[in-house]
């Protein structure tokens, strides 16, 4: 598996490993970040705001260790138990001269990321893929922020807990 740091600051066009439903099974490949343009002529966009959406088809995971943030300041979050996770995401096939590619999905953030962003991508634990991919729970239970202290997060090369014990 190809858990590696997700920077939501990447290029568009960066490639990435997904996991997603293929006929009755499951399969790893390696998209593009960045769906097609709405209109066109547009920007491609590679985040999508999950309140008020339903994703019924095309549900796909991005492997991670961590996720690199750097809008109001450059930080990272990971699991506190330093597992592994997937990032939410949706996939689409190639259309219109555009290939097929990938965007992941963003949510409120939660009280560990809060201090630093107003959102954060939608985690799914390890145990909750398969409950990702074949829908097998609603929507909102799945895309939602996680408790608080469900991630460590650093800025700076600091701990945040640590930062406001400081202040």
């Amino acid at each position: 598996m190809d858990a590696r740091a997700f920077d939501s600051d990447a290029s568009r066009g960066q490639r990435r490993v997904i996991v997603r439903r293929d006929g009755g099974g499951v399969e790893m490949v390696e998209l593009p970040w960045g769906l097609r343009p709405l209109e066109a002529g547009g920007r491609s966009f590679t985040l999508v705001r999950a309140e008020g959406r339903a994703f019924p088809s095309h549900r796909c995971l991005v492997p991670a260790s961590e996720v690199h943030g750097g809008r109001g300041g450059p930080y990272t979050y990971a699991l506190a138990d330093g597992d592994w996770f997937y990032l939410a995401g949706i996939w689409r096939p190639a259309a219109r001269g555009w290939p097929e590619a990938f965007a992941v999905l963003t949510v409120a953030a939660n009280p560990d990321i809060a201090p630093l962003h107003d959102r954060q991508i939608a985690v799914i634990r390890r145990d909750a893929r398969m409950v990702w991919l074949d829908l097998t729970q609603p929507e909102t239970e799945l895309l939602r922020p996680l408790p608080a202290g469900t991630f460590t997060v650093t800025t700076r090369g600091k701990d945040t807990a640590q930062m406001t014990l400081a202040i």
